[in-house]
């Protein structure tokens, strides 16, 4: 058990998932503190509400640099330690009909922004990341600087669907326009994919025929707002596991990594 989690947080917006875990650790319903807030929006309204608890901010223009890089494409080399070959072959989220060329410029650009993001965040030691409501998809060139010990995740986002249902940006809208009958939000610790890694909680809410989709996103934060602080109260007691399992789906074996949680 860590006796004080130090919690990272990395946000684009309003932050309102921000102030739900800055409310639980200052109620001391989560045993630790956020040490900073990070994001790649300069106007992020979110900023604002860390500066009123007096945690440190910073910013990443991730519009900014990737401009720079479009504009300049064969002017722009990735970081010194991007090593561009073992990168591409682990991502798996790239712009649809990229070719090489595209694939190549998307992971230089993004390295660039999450390296100055890395520098930014170096005078924070924290033990857990927490994306909350930050939207910039991770590629692995940031993934392996933070989660240096293999099987110990420790980058959580929350996500506005029912996954493995609707990964992506627009989960309630999805749910909405799919006509489900019931709705929710998960919390996973991040992997190489979008969206697709391994479920640490989820809550879920009934959709009636007279919801609309501002009722169906209002449902959703209320739950993510208490779903949220949960989850990472678990991992500050220490009580989340990752395990690897395998099982059989049509005579094809199958491996999984899946969250534990260890009672008290």
């Amino acid at each position: 058990m860590i006796q004080k989690l130090r919690i990272g947080v990395l946000i684009s917006g309003g932050g309102s998932n921000l102030q739900a875990i800055i409310n639980a650790c200052e109620a001391g319903r989560i045993k630790g503190e956020v040490v900073f807030v990070g994001s790649d929006n300069p106007r992020a309204t979110g900023l604002e509400r860390a500066k009123k608890h007096k945690i440190e901010t910073f910013t990443v223009d991730y519009a900014l640099i990737i401009r720079n890089c479009r504009q300049n494409p064969d002017g722009v080399a990735g970081p010194a330690d991007l090593d561009l070959a073992e990168i591409a072959a682990r991502e798996t989220i790239v712009p649809a009909g990229s070719d090489s060329e595209m694939r190549k410029a998307f992971l230089i650009s993004r390295a660039l922004a999450e390296a100055e993001l890395l520098e930014r965040m170096k005078p924070y030691p924290f033990d857990l990341l927490v994306l909350a409501g930050f939207m910039r998809n991770l590629t692995p060139y940031f993934i392996d600087r933070v989660n240096t010990v293999a099987g110990e995740p420790r980058i959580m986002n929350i996500h506005p669907a029912l996954l493995p249902a609707f990964p992506g940006m627009d989960g309630y809208g999805d749910t909405f326009r799919y006509g489900c009958k019931v709705g929710g939000c998960t919390v996973h610790f991040i992997d190489y994919g979008e969206d697709s890694g391994p479920i640490i909680g989820q809550r879920a809410f009934q959709i009636e025929e007279t919801d609309t989709l501002e009722s169906i996103r209002n449902k959703g934060l209320e739950l993510e707002w208490q779903l949220y602080p949960d989850c990472i109260r678990l991992f500050a007691e220490g009580r989340l596991k990752t395990v690897k399992i395998t099982y059989k789906v049509n005579k094809r074996t199958v491996q999984r990594t899946v969250v534990k949680i260890i009672r008290p």
